[in-house]
């Protein structure tokens, strides 16, 4: 894998636009990086866009069988817990 987050933003921003309303316009957009990493032969990123559509987007490299896997989750909720003690 040459540029995993690079390959991982083109995909998901495929992703996005195929699953756009087609009845609407398409609006403009971008995919951004939240988080990602890389253990051994294999990355792993958290990757969402500008959309109010609160969606987010795992994407795994599996460096052993060179294969991606995209996740594809809404955000439901995001909410504060106040914690009585250190965790």
């Amino acid at each position: 894998m040459t540029n995993f987050l690079d390959f991982a933003r083109l995909e998901i921003d495929k992703y996005v636009r195929e699953h756009l309303d087609k009845s609407e316009a398409t609006p403009d957009f971008e995919v951004f990086v939240v988080w990602s990493c890389k253990t051994l032969q294999n990355y792993k990123a958290l990757i969402s866009t500008t959309l109010p559509d609160g969606m987010y987007y795992e994407c795994t490299y599996n460096g052993d069988k060179n294969e991606m896997y995209l996740d594809a989750y809404k955000k439901f909720e995001n909410k504060k817990i106040i914690c009585e003690s250190e965790v």
